[in-house]
């Protein structure tokens, strides 16, 4: 019975000008044949007051007026029918239906006049008469009043919830787009670095394999341990990123700490390993860093040694140093190579890596990277980090 209404229901909303004039049809049989001994006359106003309810949608307040002149006929000529409640469905649909603010007060209006004009004609009482008839009308356009309200109420609460779904997903490809953004940052940082090395030594154990072979061998085992790092830096990421199954079947690998200004003396060393010899220097007294700041920090230094050994026209030394001071924290890594194209060390800004990727890291901690040639030769990259800042983190 449910699927049945649920299709009748769905035929309605689909051809509304049917299902009134089917209705219409309806009701004048019903109201016809109800009677005892209709006239031809009767059959006619019987049409007239249930034919106009096929509009009772379309053009509501022209539907309930035609049959509010049909049942005035109807009063000055005959008794009263059933079919007068025609006008009660009217003044419904006026109620639900109604695009002005005055149809429906007219509507009314018109229903307790024709009320009163009935009860004066067809009862010798007036008072209990007039007041069963005008509760009918009350009736009618209360719940029509009803209807109308609650309709607007769920039109209300499906635009609300159109509205939160839209904005659920616009947040949702927000931060898949920040979360992608972070991802390719940080493969960039270990990939870009790592690979570099590894080139750097390849090239150097290519150039000494046939002068000094214990040197190639040794370059050769750096590059070997600088893949490993880097594949298992890669799988640890990579670990985060994938779901982790209900059954544990297959055994995650092992979360570390992201790496830290802890790390950088070992960062230094692999960079002097890949033959650019390179020394960190500490001045002031270390404050506490949140473990992102930390993180900026090596990605900083990380990023710039790295384009030190890719871009630094030949550089022989590098130097790092981390400047305490009481309010802030400068980092600062100078190399002395020769002139180099600045686009060339950006190495993607427009994908938000290289120096793009370090001024986002920076960014995040109220700080700023400027990066550029020095005055006395070299490439020098520097971000302070405020420490008040991470204060208020």
């Amino acid at each position: 019975m449910s699927g049945r209404l649920q299709a009748l229901r769905a035929w309605q909303a689909r051809r509304p000008f049917a299902a009134d004039a089917a209705l219409a049809v309806a009701l004048g049989l019903l109201f016809a044949l109800s009677a005892d001994d209709t006239a031809i006359g009767d059959w006619l106003l019987v049409a007239g007051l249930t034919a106009p309810l096929a509009w009772r949608r379309r053009a509501p307040l022209a539907a309930f007026a035609a049959i509010a002149l049909v049942a005035f006929a109807q009063w000055l000529a005959s008794e009263p029918l059933l079919a007068d409640s025609a006008l009660l469905l009217a003044l419904y649909s006026v109620a639900v239906h109604a695009r002005r603010e005055w149809e429906l007060p007219a509507a009314f209006a018109v229903a307790e006049v024709g009320a009163l004009l009935a009860t004066l004609r067809f009862t010798d009482a007036v008072l209990l008469p007039f007041a069963s008839l005008s509760a009918f009308v009350v009736a009618a356009a209360v719940l029509g009043v009803y209807v109308r309200t609650r309709r607007e109420h769920i039109a209300a609460l499906l635009l609300r919830a159109q509205q939160l779904e839209r904005e659920r997903d616009q947040q949702a490809q927000l931060a898949t787009a920040t979360e992608r953004t972070r991802i390719a940052r940080e493969l960039h940082d270990i990939v870009a670095h790592h690979l570099t090395v590894m080139i750097t030594l390849t090239e150097g154990a290519r150039l000494t394999a046939e002068q000094a072979p214990g040197e190639a061998a040794a370059a050769m085992r750096d590059v070997a341990a600088t893949g490993r790092t880097a594949l298992g830096e890669m799988r640890r990421l990579l670990g985060v990123l994938r779901e982790q199954p209900d059954d544990g079947a297959t055994a995650a690998p092992p979360l570390q700490p992201q790496p830290g200004i802890a790390q950088l003396d070992a960062l230094v060393a692999q960079v002097a390993g890949a033959g650019l010899p390179t020394r960190l220097i500490h001045t002031g007294r270390p404050a506490p860093l949140s473990s992102g700041a930390e993180l900026t920090v090596y990605r900083v230094v990380q990023e710039a040694l790295t384009n030190a050994l890719k871009h630094a026209s030949s550089p022989s030394s590098a130097e790092v140093r981390l400047d305490w001071d009481e309010g802030a924290l400068t980092v600062e890594v100078v190399d002395d190579g020769g002139p180099v194209d600045p686009a060339s060390m950006n190495d993607g800004a427009a994908s938000g890596h290289g120096l793009a990727g370090m001024r986002e890291r920076a960014a995040a901690h109220g700080a700023a990277v400027d990066a550029g040639p020095r005055s006395r030769g070299g490439w020098g990259v520097r971000a302070r980090l405020r420490l008040d800042h991470e204060a208020g983190q």
